[in-house]
Parts: structure tokens; sequence; C-alpha cells
């Protein structure tokens, strides 16, 4: 599969966008979506929500962070980068050669590698580790509007660098008391480590309205924490179908109630945003 933008000669852009080239550092946006419990919906989220910017005609991009390579299985691509984590990060690989086109347009992948699991260590043998992914980053800013990151859960060395390479923190929650605790610790985190540029919105994940303590705990919280979206996304059937269909919801069906809610997710992000 060819990413989309090597089909452009770069001499036929028009005036305006070589001019846009010059700001894009600043118009390119980094999501990362991360929360400390894992099983919350987390890659899920990413797919979708990268496949949702997509299709509105951004240039996005999806990169698959976790050792696991979930987004990668979703979009049909072998979880494997040729040098694994010490040639990325010791910089004798770039990120834009390791960039795979997926089935859908303005939609391109970083998949995972196994050797994702060793990024702390990697990470750790250089000065200034938790710059590193902002530093490889950089130089996609000619060519995506978004970029999604899908982390692994954990506080470690390489979720302090997403945390300095991203300009905002997606952050599911699930309606339980055990993770409205993990976001509490993520916000003490951010606060402790004076992260001021880093804009944490969290959101409800896999929220089942017929439990009342669902309901309950959604309710209490949206109002307690105004940083929490209005818009929830469901625990569905067709969701959960994405690991057998291995793409976005959008890939497969054309309207649902998790379609909805994630087109919902999408243009609340973007106004609270400013997009």
């Amino acid at each position: 599969m060819m990413r989309r933008y090597e089909l452009i000669s770069r001499a036929c852009l028009p005036d305006l966008r070589k001019k846009d080239l010059l700001t894009q550092d600043y118009m390119m946006k980094i999501m990362a979506l991360y929360s400390i419990k894992g099983g919350v919906g987390k890659t899920s989220s990413a797919v979708n929500l990268a496949y949702i910017s997509a299709s509105k005609g951004y240039r996005t991009l999806v990169w698959d962070l976790d050792p696991q390579g979930a987004s990668s299985y979703y979009f049909r691509i072998k979880p494997k980068v040729k040098g694994g984590s010490k040639d990325l990060i010791a910089g004798k690989r770039e990120l834009d050669g390791l960039i795979k086109g997926t089935d859908f347009e303005n939609l391109d992948l970083l998949p995972a590698d196994f050797s994702f699991r060793n990024l702390d260590i990697v990470l750790d043998t250089k000065k200034k580790p938790t710059q590193q992914l902002k530093k490889l980053l950089k130089p996609l800013a000619e060519e995506y509007d978004f970029i999604f990151l899908d982390c692994p859960p954990n506080i470690s060395l390489l979720s302090e660098a997403v945390f300095e390479a991203a300009d905002i923190l997606l952050s599911p929650i699930i309606p339980t008391t055990l993770s409205l605790r993990t976001l509490e610790q993520l916000k003490e985190f951010i606060k402790d480590n004076k992260l001021d540029n880093l804009a944490l919105i969290p959101f409800f994940s896999m929220a089942d309205r017929r439990k009342n303590m669902h309901k309950d705990i959604m309710e209490n919280l949206v109002q307690s924490h105004p940083e929490i979206l209005n818009t929830a996304i469901p625990y569905a059937s067709d969701i959960e179908r994405m690991g057998l269909e291995r793409m976005p919801l959008g890939g497969f069906i054309n309207k649902s109630r998790s379609t909805d809610a994630y087109n919902e997710l999408w243009q609340e992000l973007m106004a609270r945003t400013g997009q």
C-alpha cells in the first residue's frame, strides 16, 4: 500500500499549500490515547477517532506504541519495525521511512514492534530521554494534520516522553471507582511534573447506561470534573467486532449507536480544542 502523499508531486502543490508548510509545526496536533489502567477502550478509540479524522480530509497518522500491536492488527498491518526500538531511538531510522499506508484514504500507520517493550530501557540510555519522541515526530509536521499515539498502559519513561510530545492527552475512563482513581493519579502526575502545555481531556468509555452505578458516576463526575467530555462511548458488540473485522467501525458498518458516539466525541473534541 502506498502512502497518499507519495502519489502527489510536491511540485504540483499549490502556492498556499507551500506556505502552509512553513507553519505546519504549529498546525499539526498530536493526540495521545493514554490510561494508566489497561482494558478501557484506548486502542479502539485511537483507531476510530483517527478514521473519523481521515474521513473528514485530515492527513492522519496512528503510531502504535503498544508492543501488543493492537492498532496494527486492526489495520491488517504486520507489527514489525525493521531495526526495532533501538535503531529508532538511536536515530538510525527515521519515522517517515517506517510508515505504512492503510486501506483508508488519508490514514497511515506507524506499526508497533515487540521490541517496544524495551523502549524504557532504550530511552534511558539517551540524553533528555523524555524529549526523544517529540524529536522523532517533529519532521512529520509537513505531512500530517493529526497524529494519534496509541500508548501502552502504565506510567513509565515512555509515557513521560509521550506527555512531552503530545498536545492533548485523551484518557478513556470506564465509569467505575477504580478507573476514577487512576484518573486522579494521572492528574496529580501531570501537576507534579509541571506539564502545563499538556491538555488532559478524559472521556467515558465502555459505558453501560443499564447499570445504575455507571449512570450515577457519569452524572456526578461530569458536574464535579468539567474537563470530562459529555459524550460517552458505549459498551457495544460492534466495537468488539472490530477485532474480527480488523478495521475501524466505519469500515464495516454505516451507522450505529457506537459510530454516532464516536462522531459526537470527535465533534466535541474539536470544539473543546478550538479546531
